[in-house]
């Protein structure tokens, strides 16, 4: 009966924490995704623009930068995104012939659009979320590269190159192999509104994600677009995106813990799962969990009490 006992409060320990776990819908926004073969047949994105010295390879790949100095180009979505809670997997590619390489590649999410600059072949100084692949060292002592770093930009603060943005890290993550990888690199950046920004990488091994950095909440614009650039100088490499997919998330707003849902894409399937940082309803569930072992309880005692001896003036019938 203890065990059984046991069973029980196991049983209503799952059911408490699992019970609750939510599907999450991933929408697939057109508006902000890009594959091969890339253009129309007008040699035109509907959706993206590109500019600088950006060159699209149709079959393969759109290359920001090439393996030469002083090389710079752009590619952005012509709308704003405008979903709460969003997922961008991306694919890149960075490689080159030398054994010395730069400068680097970004992932913008930010207020103003197709502005070159500085950065990364964007402007300095921009509002929203810039996210670094920055494969040149400059002077950043005890830290390995490529170096994959996040930057919240507030439209003043400039972006220090010379010590790699050191001082305006929002999260970062060292990315050892991540040029010149045998696989294809791959990124998954998940945005819920003003709760978190998640970074995972898949470069080492095929369908083995890494934890790249997971912040606390952040707020972006209410109004950005998603872009891409890359920039060359002295040294160079070939900056490459492949194949961007951007998907609206759907979610229950309760906090609760919520798994998302699993869809194959290219033959592989991703998951995800987010837990729930509300301390109220873990109490709830642990209460919940303590009552049914209390039940359980007494009723395995109320069992025993059952089976127990006899009343007293009943005879026991004995058995040699």
């Amino acid at each position: 009966m203890i065990l059984l006992t046991s069973l029980f409060c196991l049983l209503a320990a799952w059911t408490a924490f699992a019970a609750d776990d939510l599907m999450i819908r991933r929408i697939n926004l057109k508006t902000h995704s890009i594959q091969p073969p890339y253009l129309d047949s007008e040699l035109q994105s509907r959706w993206f623009e590109y500019g600088g010295d950006t060159l699209v390879r149709a079959d393969r790949y759109i290359r920001l930068a090439g393996d030469l100095p002083s090389r710079s180009g752009w590619l952005f979505s012509k709308i704003p995104l405008t979903a709460t809670n969003w997922e961008i997997e991306f694919e890149i590619k960075i490689h080159g012939k030398g054994s010395l390489h730069g400068d680097g590649m970004a992932l913008w999410l930010t207020k103003n659009r197709a502005q070159p600059g500085p950065v990364f072949g964007h402007t300095d100084k921009f509002e929203g979320l810039g996210l670094f692949f920055d494969t040149y060292k400059n002077d950043r002592p005890g830290v390995v590269f490529p170096f994959v770093m996040a930057m919240l930009g507030d439209g003043q603060t400039s972006y220090n190159k010379a010590n790699d943005g050191k001082d305006q890290e929002l999260a970062s993550c060292s990315a050892r192999g991540l040029r010149g990888a045998t696989i294809p690199t791959k990124g998954r950046l998940t945005y819920f509104s003003e709760k978190s920004l998640k970074l995972q990488l898949q470069y080492k091994n095929d369908d083995s994600w890494i934890d790249c950095f997971e912040t606390g909440p952040i707020k972006l614009p209410t109004v950005y677009y998603l872009g891409f650039s890359a920039e060359t100088g002295e040294l160079s490499d070939n900056f490459d995106v492949i194949n961007v997919q951007t998907h609206n998330l759907y979610y229950d707003p309760n906090e609760k813990p919520v798994k998302v849902n699993t869809e194959s894409r290219n033959n592989r399937a991703f998951t995800q799962t987010k837990k729930s940082s509300g301390w109220g309803w873990m109490f709830v569930k642990i209460a919940f969990f303590l009552v049914a072992c209390v039940v359980g309880f007494v009723g395995w005692q109320t069992y025993n009490k059952s089976k127990g001896p006899v009343a007293s003036g009943q005879k026991r019938t004995r058995f040699d």
